[in-house]
């Protein structure tokens, strides 16, 4: 299943392909970055969902054909949490893909992570946390040739209002020009947690972007995501319809979807 030629590609798949389907994308964005630059910057997600998806990246076929020591694992949004926090985004990579049974070899220079315990610890806010994001970001991040981080590979999943990063509808990022942000504890949706996240534009921005959903709970706003209408302030998962996306969504997910 597939979309107009300016819009993203859709693949359809059973729930159970899915994870490999994902892995598979990921692969073939950070080993191709590396073929063609030298190294790849790879923005990633956090929560449940992505747990399967990396444990596919360990399968020996696929971990071989990265270099993991070529890829920089950035986080494209977190909850202001210590990093290993339950709520963290960071907790699953650092116990499946980087300390778990034949986790892969990322230097620890080579994460980046928000620095949401320092921040804690110190007293400072989650503004400070994302300002200091920025600041590395502008130091050791992928190049902005349009103003903006142009990552490799951004892999995201949506939330049930149609919220990616963790820019919710009608967030008051679509109106700043700071590459990463703090955002207030939503209190329309679970976490309940204050949040830090960058900029919405680094999806329009990136090389590759990868959004992974699945589930009957979000048929319905995928089908208003990829209805006639496009207000990406009403829901800011229509940023990712673009043509360098590829959406994977099972069946369930996808059971709205025009065909």
């Amino acid at each position: 299943m597939t979309t107009p030629s300016d819009g993203p590609r859709i693949v359809v798949a059973p729930a159970a392909d899915a994870p490999g389907l994902a892995a598979d994308t990921i692969v073939r964005g950070l080993a191709g970055a590396i073929e063609a630059r030298g190294v790849a910057h790879w923005a990633t997600t956090g929560g449940s969902a992505p747990a399967a998806i990396y444990r596919e990246l360990l399968q020996p076929a696929r971990r071989g054909l990265v270099d993991w020591g070529a890829v920089h694992i950035w986080w494209g949004d977190d909850r202001f949490v210590p990093r290993d926090h339950p709520l963290s985004n960071v907790k699953a990579v650092d116990e499946i893909l980087l300390d778990g049974s034949g986790s892969v070899s990322v230097a620890v220079d080579h994460q980046h992570p928000f620095r949401a315990a320092e921040a804690i610890g110190a007293g400072h806010d989650a503004a400070w946390c994302a300002a200091a994001l920025a600041d590395e970001l502008a130091q050791v991040g992928p190049s902005s040739p349009g103003g903006w981080p142009q990552f490799d590979l951004v892999f995201l999943g949506i939330g049930g209002d149609g919220h990616l990063l963790s820019v919710f509808p009608g967030s008051e990022a679509f109106d700043s020009d700071a590459w990463a942000m703090s955002v207030p504890a939503p209190t329309h949706i679970e976490p309940h947690v204050e949040r830090v996240t960058m900029h919405p534009q680094i999806v329009t921005a990136a090389r590759d972007v990868l959004v992974v959903v699945g589930g009957a709970s979000k048929a319905a706003i995928l089908a208003e995501v990829f209805g006639s209408v496009r207000e990406p302030r009403r829901w800011p998962a229509q940023v990712a319809r673009h043509d360098r996306a590829t959406w994977i969504l099972d069946d369930e997910a996808a059971a709205r979807l025009p065909r």
